[in-house]
């Protein structure tokens, strides 16, 4: 079994638990922002989880009051040279298509702030189960908004790393345009009053409620349960195989236009 640096990964009973370790829930320990590499373990722990037949439902999930979110306030753009970008594109690519294509259901426990990238990914999984407080935002276009604000202000940029692609899968169009366009922050509760995700309780009741839903799949007859994800996944994996390079070039020229252009146009700054 491989050996990771930015998660953990236990199996119980035919349950798999992916848990993201501290440093790659708030910043890298110097500061910096996440990095591809360790947005591409979770990938990569999935992969090696699916032909591992005694493994029926897997779990992803957090630590302390983070699921998973972005780094902390960065004044620029700077560091996406080509190699990153590359190296970005692979990685996330490899992951959210591992999360639609294994034959296992997959839950994003959301045990508390799920931003960013984070909320990109829960929204690609199966189900959601979340603390009713949980807070979700998708912060692409809302740059410098928030408490704290994330990322520059005025610097919003397209929601290329698999937002746009399957937050509209579990939102109404309004509400979606809400949440992508508008930088709108909503928390479980509100979510799951709106039909968004599967459930939202108190933080006590989390784990529990996390749990009869893992017993619940694990009834299910395991090749039926396989070939159903198959063929209900097929809209998620063709608008994905669609969209995604299309999202990613243009989330890339948005930051080019912020690292070279006052607000994103006008005059060249370097």
């Amino acid at each position: 079994m491989t050996d990771y640096k930015w998660i953990t990964v236990q199996r119980d009973a035919g349950c798999a638990t992916i848990q993201f370790v501290s440093p790659l829930l708030k910043h890298n320990p110097d500061g910096s922002p996440i990095t591809p590499s360790s947005q591409r373990e979770l990938g990569a722990a999935l992969a090696e989880l699916r032909f591992e037949n005694d493994i029926r439902v897997i779990v992803i999930t957090g630590k302390e009051d983070i699921f998973f979110t972005a780094g902390p306030t960065h004044p620029n753009f700077a560091g996406h040279t080509p190699d990153k970008t590359w190296e970005g594109l692979q990685s996330i690519h490899f992951t959210l298509q591992q999360i639609i294509e294994i034959e296992k259901p997959v839950i994003a426990k959301i045990n508390g702030t799920c931003m960013g990238w984070g909320a990109s990914f829960a929204f690609a999984c199966d189900f959601i189960v979340a603390r009713d407080d949980a807070r979700f935002s998708d912060h692409h276009l809302g740059m410098g908004d928030g408490d704290p604000p994330v990322g520059r202000p005025g610097g919003g940029i397209v929601p290329g790393d698999g937002g746009s692609i399957f937050v509209p899968f579990h939102m109404t169009p309004a509400l979606a345009r809400d949440f992508l366009w508008l930088g709108r922050p909503f928390t479980g509760k509100e979510l799951f009053e709106r039909g968004a995700i599967s459930a939202a309780v108190p933080k006590a009741e989390l784990n529990a409620e996390c749990g009869r839903l893992v017993a619940a799949l694990m009834r299910r007859p395991p090749y039926a349960l396989a070939f159903s994800k198959r063929t209900f996944n097929r809209p998620y994996a063709d608008r994905f195989n669609l969209m995604f390079d299309l999202g990613y070039s243009y989330e890339m020229i948005n930051k080019e236009q912020h690292g070279r252009y006052v607000n994103g146009r006008g005059t060249e700054t370097l």
